[in-house]
């Protein structure tokens, strides 16, 4: 009988550890992609390669972004996207971060889903500014996968984008790029 009240208080112990471990963003299972829109018609989707974060104990979630890791399926574009528009030289990551309640995720089921308001605030050029959204956030197998509810509407103006945008149309003989972009992600989590 102490055996297996013995095993039940290890399996007991190692069952609330979990729930209270932290958590680290899988690279290879997240994905961050971004709308382009050029001569007001011709929309395109791009991505960043690596991305990196953590949730910690207490709620802090930051994910970062490698700009120079950005992806557009035109490799000359990737390369005037990192000099012309992200100035990767000297900004060569963005950050978001924010501040969630952990317990309602570690309370969560394999499979149940919460959706959660958060206020992320995203640093991307030396600036910092805040943005509202709504995450959904499904408990996986050893994590938890948070994505974008709807798109996010960033603009390169409240980044000091905009010459960046207007480099990059000079450059490549456009009338237009769109500085409002639409912006999703699924981000998985695996528990530390």
């Amino acid at each position: 009988m102490r055996i297996k009240q013995l095993i039940l208080l290890i399996s007991l112990l190692c069952l609330s550890l979990a729930a209270q471990a932290g958590y680290q963003l899988d690279n290879t299972a997240s994905s961050l992609y971004f709308v382009s829109i050029k001569k007001n018609t011709i929309g395109e989707v791009h991505s960043f390669d690596s991305l990196s974060g953590s949730v910690d104990n207490n709620g802090a979630a930051s994910v970062t972004i490698n700009l120079a890791s950005v992806k557009t399926n035109i490799e000359i574009r990737d390369e005037r996207m990192k000099s012309l528009l992200f100035e990767t030289a000297a900004f060569p990551t963005a950050e978001v971060s924010t501040n969630i309640e952990v317990g309602a995720i570690t309370s969560l089921n394999i499979g149940e889903r919460l959706v959660m308001p958060v206020a992320l605030t995203l640093n991307l050029h030396g600036q910092s500014v805040a943005v509202q959204t709504q995450l959904q956030v499904i408990a996986v197998n050893g994590g938890i996968s948070v994505s974008t509810i709807k798109p996010i509407m960033l603009n390169a103006m409240d980044f000091g984008l905009t010459e960046g945008v207007k480099a990059l149309m000079e450059i490549a003989s456009l009338p237009s790029i769109a500085t409002a972009v639409p912006v999703s992600f699924n981000l998985v989590f695996k528990a530390d």
